[in-house]
């Protein structure tokens, strides 16, 4: 047994290393055309980047480059430095997305000089030194604020019930219930978080309003979007529009592109 253990440790260790040199050169993140933009999606809270699950295939259809950030939800610093992470992977401008929470995510780290075109999907969209807390707070309470659950340990979720009734109500309750089981846990302490500096007073933005949205308040939306003069989409969906209406998203996502690609 102690042998097999020896055994297994060294391989860990060794594996890296023996990988053939053309098949890590040619799975490299950073290959292909460095002036064509990658699109860098995030997600939200109670989500994880599966969410862009049906906007991914639309997007690689018409040859555009993606990548996608697993955001461990525990801050906004933590969330932003694996975005900064993901953008150091792509080769080229980049058209960074953010759906909900992820707003205040792609707001702080979009000032990366990579970053050409902004997109917000039912997102917030901060002002300096302004918080998620500072932002829902300015509007009526949405409903999916009455069905969260806190852990005791400082993490929110959503019930199974607020998913289906609040979240996602414009898709089937079967996968309703599967994004309540891959929900990331949001810790508490990000509504307080402040952004710095906004990106958004500087890059170009595109913003789509979820019109029957029930998690953030839609004229909250509508107000943010004409805050930064962003291009408006408006969408009768629920607050998961990328999923409800994945072709619209990845429409207007696919306009950003276009527009970044012809101002590099």
């Amino acid at each position: 047994m102690i042998i097999a253990r020896s055994f297994l440790a060294m391989a860990l260790v060794t594996l890296p290393f023996s990988l053939p040199t053309k098949a890590v050169a040619r799975n490299s993140m950073v290959t292909g055309d460095a002036s064509r933009p990658t699109v860098v999606l995030v997600h939200g809270a109670w989500a994880d980047a599966s969410r862009w699950s049906k906007v991914i295939p639309l997007l690689q259809a018409k040859g555009i480059r993606v990548l996608a950030v697993q955001n461990p939800l525990t801050s906004l610093a933590d969330d932003v430095a694996a975005t900064k992470r993901v953008l150091a992977d792509a080769a080229g401008p980049v058209v960074l997305v953010g759906h909900s929470w992820a707003g205040t995510v792609i707001t702080e780290a979009g000032t990366d000089p990579k970053v050409k075109a902004l997109v917000y999907v039912a997102a917030f969209a901060n002002k300096e030194g302004q918080t998620g807390g500072d932002l829902v707070g300015g509007y009526p309470r949405p409903p999916a604020l009455s069905t969260v659950w806190d852990d005791g340990h400082g993490f929110l979720r959503q019930t199974e019930q607020g998913m289906v009734d609040n979240f996602t109500p414009d898709l089937p309750p079967a996968e309703a219930r599967t994004l309540f089981v891959t929900q990331g846990p949001l810790a508490a302490s990000t509504f307080g978080d402040k952004v710095t500096v906004p990106a958004w007073r500087t890059v170009p933005s595109w913003y789509v309003v979820s019109a029957n949205d029930r998690v953030i308040a839609p004229q909250m939306e509508r107000d943010l979007a004409a805050q930064m003069k962003a291009k408006t989409t408006v969408q009768r969906s629920s607050h998961v529009s990328l999923l409800s209406h994945p072709r619209e998203v990845a429409a207007v996502i696919e306009e950003a592109v276009q527009a970044a690609a012809a101002a590099k």
